[in-house]
């Protein structure tokens, strides 16, 4: 049975993608590791160098207990979880790189909302990346959902969602995609009328290419 590495800057993730992974990757033990620090000390600029180093090392802490891959699932530490991929024999995949790929295969206009800040430059840097990439024509727009975050943290998770599907409703008709960052913001998908196929979220999307790249070891 293969191993796989969670890494999580919130709790909100960890039943999500334990549930994802169960019924998608199926007979994969999955090792979760969780700093709850992380987001706070991101969203203000706070010693990030000791974010970066503290997440790679948990990455490679992760590659120590013999793990197949290491899933990051954070969009605002993508680009330590890329760094990690450069540096340690395992693979450290992003959670939310499948989502951007379809997004620039959407073309036109594509709308990134994050109930963080600190979450809004990394997304829109990878998805300009795959854009450049692919030779895509893209226009990428930020919407940070004010008060989300918080909800969340404050434990009332459908005032979270509700704040999201509202924000989201305002620009169904303006954009090619939607794509909401952080997969923590996964759960808002239900309070979403009338969106179709258009909003794209990472934790499904980012699983089944987990799936296909354990299938090639």
């Amino acid at each position: 049975m293969k191993t796989v590495g969670i890494i999580h800057t919130t709790p909100a993730t960890i039943a999500s993608l334990g549930a994802l992974a169960q019924e998608i990757l199926q007979d994969v033990h999955i090792v979760n590791i969780l700093d709850d620090s992380i987001l706070a000390d991101m969203r203000d600029g706070h010693n990030v160098e000791f974010v970066r180093e503290r997440w790679i090392s948990y990455a490679s802490t992760l590659e120590k207990l013999g793990v197949s891959a290491v899933l990051s699932a954070c969009s605002t530490v993508g680009d330590f979880a890329e760094e990690a991929d450069r540096m340690l024999s395992v693979p450290v995949y992003r959670i939310d790189e499948a989502m951007a790929e379809e997004a620039v295969a959407r073309g036109g206009n594509i709308a990134v909302f994050a109930t963080l800040r600190s979450t809004l430059d990394p997304t829109v840097r990878l998805i300009q990346r795959k854009a450049k990439e692919s030779g895509a024509q893209v226009q990428v727009e930020t919407v940070l959902v004010e008060g989300a975050y918080e909800a969340l943290m404050g434990g009332d998770k459908n005032a979270h969602d509700q704040k999201i599907a509202d924000a989201v409703a305002k620009r169904l008709d303006t954009c090619n995609a939607i794509v909401l960052a952080q997969a923590s913001m996964a759960s808002a998908v239900s309070s979403l009328k009338d969106a179709g196929d258009k909003v794209l979220t990472s934790p499904r999307l980012g699983m089944l290419r987990l799936q296909k790249e354990l299938e090639k070891q």
